[in-house]
């Protein structure tokens, strides 16, 4: 059986979550799977950081870039490869594609529908366009979460529910459950910062409106009252409308006391995670939300709001909040840093939360998706 893979997102050089989740299955295909055959296609040259493993059932395509890249020169290769089943990992779907190619979507968030307004009209138009057309017409569909599986069904009623297979996200288990094997070592990538072990506030992903990250700012500067010595590392890169929250903290009077690390090296993230005071997770909206699933393994109390697929990620492991109310937020930060019991508890019940997703699992039942779809022609 040949499976074609989209995977021109592996070519770009901001690594974000749905990359990651591309890639971590892609490390896991070709050991569960050595009969099938793995077409997987991109543009130009992978991210090296993004580089997929090589296995003898994988064939890398590199096809010519061209505008429009997954309508024509994707589309023209995998109509001519005559693949049985096409795995899209991205909301989107070739137009023109054989009759009897059978096609499975990922959908891993509806966020440009339930918050418009954080999205530049542009890419509101491309993610409507391009994921109604692959909601609709793709064989079948795979959500990342419950929670976004309730959101396909309720902004297309049309969409009947056993065309939807949830397969959670895993995250990379061996990176963050590891502890650092030189306390000089974290330091010093601390140091790199300006930040201390125990004495920060973390907040890991993209800058960008969904996130709320206005709110953490908010409780920040309440919990700096009586906390002086406390900071906020807001470990992430710039993605969107991003602004708002540069302003925010160019005006707030803790400003030498927020840091913003910009992109950073992956090898990185454990010693932030595992030095952090307390991991936040203000957003406003998730797909799943793996930076819980990495604060938790590595040993940090988490505090997330509650909204969305992120209860169902975090399940009793984390000290919730209404993402509105920044008070909240700080009267959790409050709560654990108060109470070392409370503080413990948490991160007991946070490895064992964790413990239950793994990209493994992700991969097995990803793939069981893809060859079932070709099993039903």
């Amino acid at each position: 059986m040949k499976i074609a893979v989209h995977a021109a997102d592996l070519d770009h050089q901001r690594i974000d979550g749905t990359r990651v989740y591309l890639l971590n299955i892609l490390k896991n295909f070709g050991k569960i799977d050595r009969e099938n055959s793995f077409f997987i296609y991109h543009k130009s040259n992978f991210n090296p950081k993004l580089k997929p493993p090589k296995f003898p059932n994988y064939f890398f395509e590199r096809c010519q870039s061209r505008a429009f890249w997954t309508q024509t020169a994707f589309a023209f290769r995998i109509f001519r490869d005559s693949s049985d089943v096409l795995w899209m990992p991205v909301q989107n779907l070739p137009i023109l594609r054989r009759r009897n190619l059978k096609t499975v979507v990922t959908i891993h968030d509806l966020a440009f529908k339930i918050f418009p307004e954080h999205f530049t009209a542009k890419d509101l138009f491309k993610l409507n366009m391009l994921t109604d057309k692959a909601v609709r017409s793709a064989d079948h569909i795979i959500a990342i979460s419950n929670s976004t599986k309730k959101d396909i069904l309720k902004f297309y009623p049309d969409v009947k529910e056993g065309k939807i297979s949830v397969v959670h996200n895993g995250f990379d288990r061996e990176l963050f459950e590891k502890k650092i094997s030189s306390e000089v070592a974290a330091i010093d990538i601390l140091k790199k910062y300006g930040l201390e072990s125990g004495n920060y506030l973390l907040y890991v992903g993209a800058i960008q409106p969904r996130k709320n990250i206005n709110v953490l700012i908010d409780a920040f500067e309440i919990i700096k009252k009586g906390n002086s010595k406390i900071k906020l590392a807001i470990a992430g890169a710039p993605a969107w409308k991003y602004e708002e929250v540069f302003e925010k903290i160019s005006q707030s009077s803790f400003k030498e006391d927020i840091v913003i690390t910009d992109t950073m090296p992956f090898e990185h993230l454990p010693a932030f995670y595992q030095n952090a005071l307390i991991f936040i997770f203000p957003s406003l909206y998730e797909g799943f939300g793996i930076p819980i699933l990495e604060a938790m393994a590595s040993g940090v109390p988490v505090i997330s709001a509650k909204n969305s697929s992120i209860p169902e990620v975090a399940g009793n492991a984390a000290l919730f909040f209404d993402a509105e109310n920044p008070v909240a937020l700080a009267e959790n930060i409050e709560k654990i840093i108060a109470y070392d019991d409370k503080r413990k508890e948490l991160i007991e019940k946070g490895f064992k939360q964790a413990q239950k997703f793994s990209w493994r699992k992700c991969a097995e039942e990803t793939l069981k998706v893809l060859l079932d779809a070709r099993k039903n022609r």
